[in-house]
């Protein structure tokens, strides 16, 4: 049964796709089988592992409103053991479609649950904000990253964000947890990316992941290639940072593989 996580922040720039992209992919490279869900109606995740979302009929939206089986539009993409639920721009509709469906909360566990088996992860990209769509991805999940970025607003809206997880806890989905709280964006050359990290280590002390995202350029350029950071630039900073992370998660989880990886 393939562990479900969430990346989810309802502030937008805080390197969720990033995250949902890269450790996907490097799950992948550690030869755990992972699929990637882009629930996001930016769809970035998809055109970031190679997928042109214009060229995308259907998505995790005709899946959770029209019944669409969701193996039949799962996609391959060019790292091995790694697999893409597309997205696309009528994502936004599925909100106002949903809102009179009966369970309109449990769609996207039970599109989730026909494929679970078959996967170790699957990491779902939420889209910045706490609409229904994001509900839905908490509700399916076991668990949820919360990606923080390294500046001045750091903790801005996470409060609220805890308190949506807390009320989810409650009505809909009492075994979600938080998986970590990952720190994003840093640069070890600003004395604001170090207090940052102070503040939410202090805060929030062992929710935090050890493993830190740098701010780096090949990191941002890999999406325009349709590539994830690790198939793109192995060897920088940011492939390597979600490559830690992945080995991490996968320590944290029982996963024995990671020792001999």
């Amino acid at each position: 049964m393939g562990k479900v996580i969430a990346i989810a922040n309802q502030k937008g720039g805080v390197g969720k796709t990033t995250t949902a992209m890269n450790l996907a992919a490097s799950l992948a490279v550690l030869e755990f089988k992972t699929l990637v869900i882009d629930a996001d109606p930016q769809a970035n995740t998809t055109s970031g592992l190679g997928h042109d979302p214009k060229g995308i009929d259907t998505s995790i939206y005709e899946c959770m409103v029209d019944g669409i089986d969701i193996q039949s539009i799962i996609l391959k993409t060019e790292i091995e053991h790694l697999e893409l639920v597309p997205s696309h721009i009528d994502l936004v509709g599925a909100e106002v479609e949903m809102i009179n469906l009966e369970n309109r909360e449990e769609k996207m566990k039970g599109v989730i649950a026909k494929v679970r088996d078959k996967y170790d992860f699957i990491i779902i990209d939420c889209s910045p904000s706490l609409g229904l769509i994001t509900i839905n991805a908490l509700t399916a999940a076991n668990s949820v990253i919360i990606p923080v970025q390294c500046e001045y607003f750091a903790l801005e809206g996470l409060g609220k964000l805890l308190n949506t997880i807390k009320i989810i806890q409650t009505r809909l989905n009492p075994d979600l947890e938080i998986e970590g709280i990952l720190l994003t964006m840093y640069d070890v050359r600003l004395r604001l990316s170090n207090q940052v990290v102070e503040e939410v280590r202090l805060h929030f002390k062992n929710l935090v992941f050890q493993t830190i995202i740098p701010r780096n350029v090949r990191l941002s350029e890999s999406p325009s290639f349709g590539l994830p950071a690790i198939a793109f630039d192995a060897d920088g900073k940011g492939a390597v940072a979600y490559l830690n992370l992945a080995h991490e998660i996968a320590i944290k989880n029982g996963m024995g593989k990671t020792t001999d990886a």
